[in-house]
């Protein structure tokens, strides 16, 4: 397939286009290179001849139907989305410029391109819509798992755009008949994370041997999915998976934040000799407001329709995780050159 993926030079849409490739699509990769995004990520496919770059905002309209019109995709993977959560509670209106608006400007230019294809193409097209299991908000410890009927009840600026911009998909697919699919998947991890997310900043704060800063009592709980499982579960829906259903991505892995942070720890310890066990970095700091306790995702649905289960178990996923940063300086020094790196930020809370 001819695949237009948006954000593709950011963490999970690297590893999308990777499996992509691998797998002989075509992609059109549309990116605004906000800060997450990085073209070395994307590097490796730039002497594709199956592989495309436009760098254009999800918001403009005019060049969005431009890029549809041009490359005739046949289908869309949109992952544009600004995801920090300490960043949207500081400051919210770029959440909700790209999450929603740009959700919004997409599903137009999605909507007027699908009305131009004829029957056979029209058959064929998807609005594939990756979302966050944020959007259900928080569970108590008994709670059962997150399951794609669970209601909405985001906590964060961040969760609440998402929620936004997952109404806004079903809506444009009861309203329009576009053929749209959305997916809510679980905390992602693995290589070409940047540095401002839980795991690359336990891995290069015990690298550097600062200290590791863990919010609140570190008892809030996350489920952990390694990015490349996480990329080949998209496609399998984006190619098998149901008109107007979702699916619910989880990697059976609810571990709390100091878990993972020991974890890691752990391994930092097997592969640098620095003389002290780097669990002793740990530092709790102020927590985030309105932190969620904790989220858990019910992935029977994908497993049982689609025949999708996680590959990689924990300690191998956290292992390659950690190796990769160890290895690959090359790719996130400039990143900490550039001031990217280490700064609390989601404090800014109104009075």
């Amino acid at each position: 397939m001819k695949i237009l993926v948006t954000g593709g030079a950011g963490f999970i849409g690297s590893a999308v286009i990777r499996s992509a490739l691998t797998l002989g699509h075509s992609i059109i990769n549309v990116d605004s290179l906000t800060y997450a995004a990085n073209l070395q990520s994307i590097k490796v496919f730039s002497e594709n001849p199956n592989f495309s770059f436009e760098k254009h905002n999800i918001c403009d309209a005019e060049a969005m139907a431009a890029i549809f019109k041009k490359h005739q995709p046949d289908c869309v993977l949109h992952l544009a989305a600004e995801s920090h959560v300490d960043r949207s509670i500081d400051g919210p209106r770029d959440f909700m410029e790209t999450n929603v608006l740009g959700t919004f400007t997409l599903l137009e230019a999605a909507r007027y391109y699908f009305e131009t294809l004829d029957d056979s193409r029209q058959s064929r097209f998807k609005f594939h819509h990756v979302s966050t299991d944020e959007v259900f908000g928080d569970l108590e410890l008994t709670d059962p798992a997150f399951t794609e009927s669970s209601p909405y009840d985001p906590s964060s600026p961040y969760s609440a755009s998402k929620a936004a911009s997952d109404h806004l998909v079903r809506a444009w697919g009861r309203t329009y008949g576009l053929p749209i699919i959305i997916t809510n998947c679980s905390n992602n991890y693995g290589p070409y994370q940047f540095p401002e997310k839980l795991i690359p900043v336990v891995i290069l704060k015990a690298l550097y041997g600062q200290a590791i800063p863990i919010y609140g009592t570190g008892e809030n709980i996350r489920d952990w999915l390694h990015v490349d499982d996480h990329a080949r579960a998209l496609l399998l829906v984006l190619t098998s998976g149901k008109i107007g259903e979702t699916y619910n991505i989880g990697g059976d892995n609810e571990r709390t934040n100091l878990d993972i942070a020991k974890t890691i720890c752990q391994i930092m310890d097997t592969h640098m000799d620095n003389g002290f066990e780097h669990e002793r970095l740990i530092e709790f700091v102020t927590d985030r407001p309105g932190h969620d306790r904790r989220y858990a995702i019910n992935a029977n649905k994908i497993q049982q329709d689609l025949g999708w289960t996680p590959s990689l178990n924990f300690n191998a996923g956290f292992e390659q995780t950690v190796t990769w940063y160890l290895e690959n300086q090359a790719w996130w020094q400039p990143l900490i050159n550039a001031d990217k790196f280490g700064h609390r930020l989601g404090l800014k809370v109104t009075s």
